[in-house]
């Protein structure tokens, strides 16, 4: 969200930004893509290198690859990865961060996510209510 209010403000400096054309065809795959449990591998193997990556490249934490297009009116693509541990110990449960929700678009908050399969399992702690 940070990085919309970024942009709205003629602040954002993505390291690139899509074709319009590229930018479309990420939005009108990644609701159906994200139907399926993902890994951080998964979203880097299946998209164009993000626009801006914010947090760091190692796969025991949480980070969000977005991706921004051309065009100032198209939504900014957000792929919210987690990683942790059921105990709240380190290390985290899983060998990589985890995909529990894709983020883009207009209106109300809850619409504009679509969760995963590991989403609809995390606690509303890690992801926005779906109830």
């Amino acid at each position: 969200m940070f990085a919309e209010f970024a942009r709205d403000c003629g602040w954002l400096r993505p390291d690139r930004e899509l074709t319009a054309d590229v930018h479309a065809a990420l939005r009108d795959t990644v609701r159906q893509w994200a139907g399926e449990d993902r890994v951080w591998a998964d979203v880097a193997e299946e998209f164009v290198p993000p626009s801006m990556l914010i947090g760091g490249t190692n796969p025991f934490y949480g980070k969000m690859p977005a991706y921004v297009s051309e065009k100032e009116d198209d939504p900014i693509v957000s792929f919210h990865l987690w990683n942790g541990s059921a105990s709240g110990s380190w290390p985290p449960d899983h060998p990589e961060s985890l995909l529990p929700a894709v983020r883009y678009g207009d209106g109300p908050f809850r619409q504009r996510f679509t969760l995963s399969p590991e989403g609809e399992r995390r606690p509303s702690s890690v992801t926005p209510s779906a109830r």
